[in-house]
């Protein structure tokens, strides 16, 4: 059903002529590119075209993109695909019916009333708050119980850190000399930017997932908490209406889509979970790309973890639908980890060189690789770790450490899973995988043998614009629960579970050896 979605270029599917009406669009506005999709009502692609974004990198650390930049990219792709979307006579603009939004998360955009940008995006990688988390870090200790960094994180899920919108926006109000009593400036992340831009600024909203991810909505309430903007200094007539992840926004005000219904909205992670069709509670799901990102479905519950790991919102699929959240961790060093075989020690010439390598050996060898180049994210959060090769030894070679890398990726995956399942209390059943990596079947199976776990990889490794135009579908009613996503192929464990424990417990020896290296 879901094919082809990482092409860079228009297509149409080679292999499917005939596509079932109505149509879906998904807009895709991620960190490295925006893209446009085609969806029919079965879910296979008829059209995409994506369209790479420029990052800018004013000083070390500080990460932004240009707003007008992302509107026009946006604009490019819509234009392309409804161009060639004409000339195929694939249908009229009447038989798309919706268009869905997901985006990069947290990446925090400010302007005013009249559409004019105040400073460029500061993106969700950027560090320019770090004084600002260690300012606010000991605010948290010495005012009133109700604004305690434990309270913070119990209203919000989430720990004071550079990552979130909340202190981006505080960066800008201050730096900017902005007067909390203005009623013209408008701050939100990228959904609500695009959203404002297709409307020709008549709505202003965000879904719950992407207000989630800016720490200053409650969990509970699904609004923003009057506290938590005291506490950070925003004031709240700056932000967005809240809205669920699938109901008719607004409608696009110009261009070759005019009249469309903007109907759907979900962070791009948040997004993947929907695409994967993980519904049930306990289901996962983890996406391989430069790093991983795993989201877990808790239901109705807000589970506030003991081990390491974050609360978020998972989907609330129309304004009358039940409230889905989840816990959420992240692998900092995934694919990148490949990349620095191949550019850093020149070991390989591709990723998939990297497999063929990993493939000509049964095991490492005894060694381990803990890419903490940076630190260590969930759920060790330790900035003093750093990288480190250990069991090394004269039988080592190129082939065992391309193996160890990618041995990585899934004890890291396996940490953040075991946190999750011991804050849930539920066993997992499964593990749905997407992203880059996920074309890697060694690294799959890998996986498998390391959760002891099956491992499904769905047709589509790209899931992402597919939940958005899920949600999008769902609002106008094109799509319905009945859809079933379609498998590529399953993994199950080849290794027994005395070796497991045996292999899990010499990579936690190996992350003790990275810890404290950084004073």
């Amino acid at each position: 059903m879901f094919k082809n979605l990482n092409r860079l270029f228009t297509i149409m599917s080679t292999n499917e002529k005939h596509f079932s009406k109505p149509f879906i669009g998904s807009l895709d506005q991620g960190t490295s590119s925006t893209r446009f999709i085609l969806f029919d009502r079965e879910g296979k692609i008829v059209l995409s075209h994506q369209i790479a974004l420029k990052q800018h990198h004013p000083k070390p650390g500080w990460v932004e993109h240009d707003p007008m930049e992302i509107v026009s990219s946006m604009n490019e792709c819509i234009d392309t695909v409804m161009k060639q979307y004409h000339s195929e006579g694939l249908g009229e603009k009447s038989d798309i019916k919706a268009i869905g939004i997901t985006n990069q998360r947290e990446t925090t955009v400010m302007w005013d009333t009249k559409s004019r940008v105040l400073h460029k995006a500061i993106v969700w990688c950027d560090t320019r708050t770090k004084d600002l988390v260690l300012k606010y870090t000991e605010k948290s200790k010495n005012i009133s119980p109700t604004h305690s960094e434990s309270f913070i994180k119990k209203k919000s899920g989430l720990p004071l850190s550079t990552y979130f919108s909340s202190l981006k926006i505080k960066w800008l109000k201050d730096n900017l000399q902005l007067d909390s009593t203005r009623e013209d400036i408008r701050v939100g992340t990228v959904d609500s930017w695009l959203i404002w831009n297709l409307t020709g600024g008549k709505t202003f909203v965000t879904d719950v997932t992407n207000a989630s991810r800016t720490q200053l909505m409650s969990l509970e309430t699904r609004q923003w908490d009057r506290d938590l903007c005291e506490f950070f200094d925003v004031p709240s007539q700056w932000l967005p209406s809240i809205k669920s992840s699938s109901e008719v926004y607004g409608h696009v005000a110009s261009g070759p889509l005019e009249g469309v219904p903007i109907a759907g909205a979900l962070g791009d992670q948040q997004a993947a979970m929907v695409g994967q069709m993980c519904f049930e509670k306990g289901m996962a799901k983890n996406t391989y790309g430069t790093g991983c990102f795993l989201l877990y479905n808790t239901g109705s519950d807000i589970i506030y973890s003991q081990n390491g790991v974050l609360t978020t919102v998972c989907y609330q699929l129309g304004p009358k639908s039940d409230v889905v959240y989840a816990l959420e961790g992240g692998v900092a060093v995934a694919g990148s980890g490949v990349r620095w075989l191949i550019d850093n020690l020149g070991l390989a010439g591709s990723s998939l060189e990297v497999e063929q390598l990993a493939n000509q050996v049964e095991d490492t060898g005894g060694m381990y690789f803990v890419p903490a180049f940076s630190g260590l994210f969930a759920p060790y959060w330790r900035d003093d770790a750093r990288g480190v090769m250990v069991g090394l030894s004269h039988h080592t070679n190129k082939c065992h450490i391309s193996r160890a890398v990618l041995e990585s990726t899934c004890f890291q995956t396996y940490e953040v899973l075991s946190a999750m399942q011991k804050d849930s209390g539920q066993h997992l059943k499964e593990l749905r995988v997407d992203g880059g990596m996920a074309k890697n079947n060694l690294l799959l199976q890998i996986q498998s043998d390391i959760l002891s776990l099956p491992v499904v990889k769905p047709t589509n490794l790209e899931t992402t614009c597919f939940g958005a135009a899920y949600a999008a579908g769902l609002a106008v009613g094109v799509y319905n629960t009945d859809l079933v996503l379609p498998i590529d192929k399953k993994f199950t464990p080849t290794t027994n579970h005395k070796d497991n424990e045996i292999r899990i417990n010499q990579w936690k020896k190996a992350v003790s050896k990275s810890l404290n290296w950084i004073e």
